[in-house]
């Protein structure tokens, strides 16, 4: 009975010592697992601007900058062609800004110049109906003050001196009809009705006629000179006003849908600083200009002091139409070629792909966005230039290296043929120093 207590009490000792060596060494081997998941080996080493420079072992790239290590589970992430990865010290040092693909509205204003003109409906040509010569001039010079009825000059005409014998030859006849006849014919050569009277009156023939002014304004244009002979298709002289102004102003084909009659306008001068005038688009003109593909555009605007002159140079601003909210981009970000547009998608975890976009239109510092992103999307808006040619460098060896009627080995899946040589790769023409 002894015997066989004693037996069971060893095997009972045996079985739990059993148990605690096991546990032991369960323990001492966790930190060697551990060890093993830590101390994984790197496939190779590339250069941060440049995977298909690679080497077996830590290094420099040709520019000087520390290889970036390769482990397997990295290869094993499916990347689309071009895609570029680039480590958090380069991109740093890069300086790479990004931004995210919102809905906003465009707010179109079109920022242009111009120049102050006279109100060409308000301009009054001074033509003569017929032949004679300019005697005492009353204006001598382009932009002298006109007010309304003053004398512009005096005009002596055979025609006028004849049909004004004809009239005092009726009265003394004392013939209606041809008295009638008479003053319809010096109303026809340019004599309104009081001055047809003035010559009755008096009795006797004028030699010269007195031609006024029918408004206040300047003398926009003056052809003639004392003395001159001039001719029913001479313009002798044109009067403008200057309460209200014409500013034509030019803008661009892209943006000529932007803007419609009767839009608001802000006029600045550099002549008069800080103040602002308004106005507002009176007409746009049918025909762009072939050379600079700009439409011209009128705008009317009040100048009740006349601060506004002719000739001046004007920063117009005009408030075109919104609409709805667009997909829209920093302007910055955008990079144009000759034959597309493109943006740089920064896809996270230091991966970043080049992807053509469709551009509409711009407003400030926006660009509408018409296909190829999505809104949420996060894309590069500094060095997006250097990253852009990675990616497209990057996505040109993938076609080389993929055959139509299967997949062949893959360049830069290969080590570079001088990795165990020790000769220098050629330096890529984007890489950077650091």
């Amino acid at each position: 009975m002894n015997k066989s207590l004693s037996v069971f009490l060893a095997l009972a000792v045996a079985f739990f010592a059993g148990l605690g060596v096991r546990h032991w060494v369960d323990r001492s081997e966790e930190p060697a697992a551990e060890t093993e998941i830590t101390e994984r080996k790197p496939l190779y080493w590339v250069a941060p601007m440049d995977p298909n420079f690679r080497r077996d072992q830590p290094g420099k790239s040709p520019m000087g900058m520390d290889l970036v290590p390769v482990y397997e589970e990295e290869t094993a992430q499916e990347d689309a062609p071009g895609t570029v990865l680039i480590s958090a010290a380069v991109e740093s040092s890069l300086g790479v800004r990004t931004a995210r693909v919102e809905r906003r509205i465009l707010a179109q204003d079109v920022r242009t110049v111009g120049y102050v003109g006279y109100d060409e409906d308000r301009l009054h040509h001074v033509h003569l109906r017929v032949s004679g010569w300019i005697e005492r001039l009353g204006v001598t010079s382009t932009g002298d003050p006109v007010r309304d009825g003053q004398v512009l000059f005096e005009l002596y005409s055979p025609n006028i001196v004849n049909a004004q014998e004809e009239l005092l030859l009726a009265l003394e006849n004392g013939e209606s009809a041809l008295i009638r006849a008479a003053r319809r014919k010096l109303e026809s050569l340019g004599l309104n009705p009081a001055q047809v009277r003035m010559v009755e009156r008096a009795g006797q023939v004028s030699r010269t006629v007195p031609i006024r002014a029918h408004r206040d304004g300047y003398v926009s244009q003056l052809m003639v000179r004392h003395g001159m002979f001039v001719k029913p298709e001479t313009e002798v002289m044109s009067i403008g006003q200057l309460d209200t102004v014409w500013i034509t102003a030019e803008v661009f084909e892209q943006q000529s849908s932007w803007v419609q009659p009767g839009d608001a306008v802000e006029i600045r001068l550099d002549a008069w600083p800080g103040r602002v005038w308004s106005g507002e688009v009176d007409y746009l003109y049918p025909v762009l200009n072939a050379e600079s593909r700009t439409l011209r555009v009128r705008i009317r605007v009040p100048n009740p002091d006349e601060a506004l002159r002719p000739n001046m140079y004007a920063n117009v601003r005009i408030a075109g139409q919104t609409g709805e909210p667009a997909l829209v981009v920093p302007r910055e970000a955008v990079i144009r070629t000759g034959t597309m547009q493109r943006v740089v998608c920064a896809l996270g975890e230091g991966r970043f792909l080049s992807v053509q976009v469709r551009t509409g239109r711009e407003s400030g510092e926006w660009t509408e966005i018409l296909g190829g992103l999505h809104e949420g999307d996060r894309i590069v808006t500094s060095a997006q230039f250097l990253i852009d040619s990675e990616s497209s460098l990057s996505a040109e060896f993938t076609r080389m290296t993929t055959a139509e009627d299967g997949e062949r080995p893959r360049v830069q899946n290969a080590p570079a043929a001088d990795m165990h040589t020790g000769m220098e790769h050629e330096a890529h023409p984007m890489e950077m120093q650091p």
